[in-house]
């Protein structure tokens, strides 16, 4: 298989909080797929970046007595001890703060606004718009801090720019009985001249008809819902909907943000720069190696990927890939979309309500970090759909899948190795190669799994193996075979076996469980683990070492 080259991201986080479970969900879901991919050798970059810039942060900070640029560097710097803690390994953390993204941002629109007459002409344009102006805080007012219902579907306290509820995009002053969030006032209309990027133009429609329709780019259920938006369609209050609106993309003084070229007072909306962060924090992870980040991100073989939340669909399969396609830029490979993560059979997180779950209190209690990156990967697939955090399934995930099933292998064999054979394995006789080969039988499959993001279907396969293997154990229990003279060399045969049953599990599990992975390679000295080399068995004379114990059960009092 030929080294493939990937740049991968997930969204970015918006830095006015720590991170809640939500974003760990997004993080672990896409750390797997990387680790996974680089176990098959392939080559990738893996970046993020926190997102900065827009009124939220520019009041927050006010609030709080800092500048913007200090608020902002103080919640970058509690990140790490999330990213450490649950083993995420992104190459590159940067800001869309950053130089890097001020000129991408800058550059980008300048492409789009000086398209020629022979490309189609520019896909910038200037109007005047009735604005929402808070009276009482004397400013205009950013689409976040603008509440309502929903002119689509009738949902209440909806945000200015889309509603949570419907996924529906649309202008602040379509909402229906609008108030100030800064304020509770109710705002009035003033006129501002914006710019737009215009998404309706026939150009951007007939490429993301394709680009969202083709079976490429998007899941079946993100392509069908992305598909209604492009048509024109009844809604609930009578009114129609008439496809692809333009886009505002420009935000008036006072805001923090990147200043639109040759437009003072003029600002980029926060959605406008923050997916360019995705290339801004590649840029800067390739400048600081000494490589060109213009070569990588046009060279035909680099293939892109972004995992995001169903709530940003929009953003990211309508606007993003039309401004990279139009200022001449590669688009995305793929995006991929999951699901809220909901608690206790579907119940919305909420921290009044005592629903949150705060990931650093999970660290902090001493829990461990692939407990949780297991039950996740347990419960995600490849599709967009929604995944319940249950105490009690966790609990008995953990306990009976991992501890259970698949550290049990060693731990029943481990032992007798080191202390009856000074830590060799044996020949292992033909049971134990039909059990071995049903392993390596699934191996493939399992990898194809992961790279689909069946991550699911992954482990439930995993441990179903586990399951023939703990088969094995008990139709021949070492235990009892060690009680008689006579038959060492049957009990060095069944370890082995259970040794390399359990490198093949331990190497299935590696995207999934990293450090435990670590570990298992320190105990069996052996080189890292991958698909390839995995069917390879260690053979008779490979000398193991000691057994420490790999993994305790969850503390019911912990949870």
């Amino acid at each position: 298989m030929s080294q493939r080259r990937l740049f991968v991201t997930t969204a970015l986080p918006y830095a006015n909080g720590n991170f809640h479970i939500g974003h760990m969900m997004e993080y672990i879901q896409a750390d797997i797929w990387v680790r996974f991919q680089r176990m098959q050798g392939h080559a990738v970059n893996f970046v993020c970046a926190d997102d900065t810039h827009g009124a939220p942060i520019m009041i927050a900070a006010e609030k709080a007595g800092k500048t913007p640029q200090q608020f902002v560097a103080d919640i970058a710097a509690g990140r790490s001890q999330y990213l450490d803690g649950f083993h995420i390994g992104f190459d590159n953390w940067h800001s869309t703060d950053a130089p890097e993204n001020h000129a991408l941002a800058q550059q980008i629109y300048r492409d789009l606004r000086d398209l020629s007459a022979d490309q189609g002409g520019t896909l910038i344009e200037r109007k005047t718009i009735e604005q929402f102006f808070d009276l009482e805080k004397n400013m205009f007012l950013p689409d976040r801090f603008i509440k309502g219902e929903c002119p689509k579907c009738g949902a209440k306290d909806q945000y200015g720019d889309n509603c949570e509820n419907c996924g529906a995009v649309y202008a602040p002053t379509d909402l229906k009985n609008p108030y100030s969030g800064l304020s509770g006032a109710t705002p009035v209309l003033k006129h501002a001249e914006h710019f737009f990027f215009k998404l309706s133009d026939p150009r951007c429609v007939e490429f993301l008809q394709d680009w969202t329709q083709n079976g490429t780019h998007l899941q079946p259920e993100v392509a069908n819902k992305v598909k209604e938006w492009f048509s024109v369609r009844s809604n609930p209050d009578g009114t129609t909907s008439e496809g692809l609106g333009d886009w505002d993309i420009s935000r008036d003084a006072p805001y923090f943000g990147i200043e639109i070229p040759d437009a003072p007072g003029k600002y980029f909306y926060v959605w406008l720069d923050a997916p360019i962060g995705y290339l801004a924090s590649l840029k800067n992870l390739l400048d600081k190696r000494g490589e060109s980040f213009d070569d990588y991100i046009a060279s035909p073989d680099v293939e892109q990927y972004h995992f995001i939340g169903k709530d940003i669909v929009t953003f990211h399969t309508l606007f993003w890939p039309a401004i990279l396609k139009f200022s001449g830029r590669k688009t995305p490979d793929k995006v991929f979309v999951h699901g809220f993560l909901t608690v206790n059979n579907g119940e919305k997180m909420s921290k009044s309500r005592g629903t949150g779950l705060d990931p650093l209190k999970y660290l902090k209690l001493g829990m461990n970090p692939e407990w949780l990156r297991y039950y996740l990967a347990a419960k995600l697939n490849g599709r967009n759909e929604d995944i319940d955090f249950n105490a009690e399934d966790f609990m008995a995930r953990v306990n009976s899948d991992l501890v259970g099933k698949y550290i049990n292998i060693a731990s029943r064999a481990a032992g007798f190795i080191s202390k009856r054979f000074e830590g060799k394995l044996g020949a292992v006789s033909a049971d134990g190669q039909a059990l071995l080969a049903q392993l390596q039988n699934g191996l493939a499959a399992i990898a194809d799994l992961f790279d689909q993001r069946d991550y699911a279907k992954a482990l439930r396969d995993a441990m179903a193996l586990a399951d023939r293997v703990n088969e094995y154990v008990d139709a021949n229990k070492p235990w009892e075979l060690a009680k008689k003279p006579d038959m060492d060399a049957r009990l060095q045969d069944v370890c082995t076996t259970c040794i390399e049953a359990f490198r093949l599990l331990s190497t299935m599990l590696k995207p999934v469980l990293p450090q435990l992975a670590a570990q298992v390679e320190s105990f069996l000295k052996i080189e890292p683990m991958t698909f390839n080399n995995a069917a390879k068995p260690l053979g008779a004379g490979h000398v193991i070492g000691s057994y420490t114990h790999l993994m305790q059960r969850v503390d019911e009092k912990m949870l």
